[in-house]
């Protein structure tokens, strides 16, 4: 059962990858094992063939590993760059700013097993309607929060020890978490639980269960000739 682990590029959504993986094998089944957002970076398992394809569920269900920058202070429509950005009126301004340990303090309070609301802008359905059709025409309902466990949500090593003087900023964190987790919804809830809002600048998927971002080769250099080499038999 061969699968890629491809690095797939900022700018284009998962089925694109689906897509050119296709054209690359001339394998008409062809799937993958979780969705990257357009504007991500980062791991994707792709399964090649039917015997592959049908494999895929159990890598949905493996916990993922991210590494994100999230901006504190501004809040965006969709959550991530693509949509439009905004500072609430109410922002705070507390003297020298957030401390190391005020971060940590905030980030820990969504550490664990926790109740996420999922963004409006997902594929979720309500009422057989995907959340992101009512988005997009500028509807926002009620969504029920579902339990999602967040194992790791630490300060980057490289800012760990930065005492921020200004809103907005942006601060780099690793995530580790269950399947079906909104890393967009973190940003959302870290903002809010600091007194302002967030939302994530960056976001790059960097391991699936134990399959890690360092296998993986990047779209642009897998090709007819040596995909076949690059294949894996993983263990789901």
């Amino acid at each position: 059962m061969p699968f890629l682990l491809i690095d797939k590029p900022a700018g284009i959504t998962s089925h694109d990858v689906v897509d050119a993986v296709r054209k690359i094998t001339g394998e008409r089944t062809v799937g993958h094992a979780g969705t990257l957002d357009p504007f991500a970076t980062g791991l994707l398992i792709v399964g090649v063939g039917r015997e592959s394809t049908k494999h895929l569920n159990a890598f949905l269900g493996m916990g993922k590993t991210y590494e994100a920058t999230i901006r504190i202070g501004e809040s965006s429509t969709t959550g991530d760059p693509e949509g439009e950005i905004s500072t609430p009126s109410d922002s705070p301004f507390v003297g020298g700013g957030f401390s190391a340990e005020v971060i940590e303090g905030a980030m820990k309070s969504l550490t664990g097993n926790i109740l996420q609301i999922p963004p409006m802008h997902s594929a979720i359905k309500i009422g057989g309607q995907k959340l992101y059709n009512l988005a997009r025409k500028g509807i926002e309902i009620d969504r029920p929060p579902r339990p999602v466990t967040i194992s790791r949500f630490v300060i980057a090593k490289e800012a760990a020890q930065r005492t921020v003087s200004t809103i907005p900023f942006d601060l780099p964190v690793v995530i580790d978490c269950s399947s079906g987790t909104y890393i967009r919804a973190i940003a959302r809830d870290l903002g809010e639980k600091l007194g302002t809002a967030g939302y994530l600048t960056q976001l790059r998927r960097t391991a699936i269960g134990t399959h890690t971002i360092d296998f993986a080769t990047p779209l642009n250099q897998i090709t007819p000739e040596n995909w076949v080499t690059l294949a894996k038999k993983l263990v789901a």
